[in-house]
């Protein structure tokens, strides 16, 4: 299967590292989070990637086609305005009938064993597979008996529902349920997807991170500092 990459958006909440490179070139320990995206894909086995490119995407080009010899990668410049929909559908012309693919957002890491994501996928046969997490807690849990602590945990997992995990597999039926290259792929697509049956969550229940601000880099780089990083193999 091909990995597809959402590497366009401006990361504005990270403004003070993507100020002069787009939000995936923001480095974790040291090496741009977009590479440790691609080793999580690469360690299970794949080998081709499409980055669909807008803000700053130059950086992007320039810097992994010097890196990682042995993958195959294609650059594709989506526009800077362009929806998360919207720039799948621009990439429309690459899939043939039927054919599975991968696609990740350029910003988030995992422990997730993607050939079982993708194995989970073929079996139900459905359109479109959604990882998706229990996100982490910002704060530590306090459970109080009137003024006595009873339980206290520093920053558990979260039991309140699940999120999206932005770890996918489609369908390359998907490209229907997009019309719009302004459009919004977390909107009306998977919306409309799941009203008709065609979304299925896989659960995963280790670790997950995404990278949405300064607090959550800085996490992260204690993780590799630490050597605790679950996602690095």
């Amino acid at each position: 299967m091909k990995v597809v990459i959402l590497c366009g958006g401006k990361g504005s909440r990270l403004s003070e590292e993507t100020h002069s490179k787009p939000k995936p070139m923001v480095k974790i320990g040291l090496k741009p989070i977009l590479s440790h995206i691609i080793n999580i894909y690469a360690y299970h086995g794949y080998k081709e990637f499409i980055f669909l490119l807008g803000y700053k995407g130059q950086v992007i080009k320039k810097y992994f086609s010097k890196h990682f010899p042995n993958l195959n990668f294609r650059f594709i410049n989506t526009g800077i305005k362009t929806g998360t929909g919207g720039r799948i559908l621009k990439i429309k012309k690459y899939f043939s009938k039927n054919e599975n693919f991968m696609l990740t957002y350029g910003d988030g890491v995992s422990n997730q064993n993607i050939k079982k994501l993708a194995k989970y996928h073929i079996t139900h046969k459905k359109i479109a597979t959604m990882t998706v997490v229990r996100p982490p807690a910002r704060f530590g849990v306090v459970k109080l008996n009137g003024n006595k602590i009873k339980f206290f945990a520093e920053k558990p997992q979260t039991s309140l529902g699940w999120i999206n995990g932005g770890f996918f597999v489609f369908n390359q039926k998907i490209f229907k349920f997009i019309k719009k290259f302004d459009e919004m792929l977390e909107k009306k697509p998977l919306e409309l997807l799941s009203k008709k049956n065609q979304l299925i969550a896989y659960k995963h229940k280790g670790f997950w991170q995404c990278m949405d601000t300064l607090r959550d880099k800085n996490q992260l780089d204690n993780l590799i500092k630490n050597k605790q990083a679950p996602w690095m193999k």
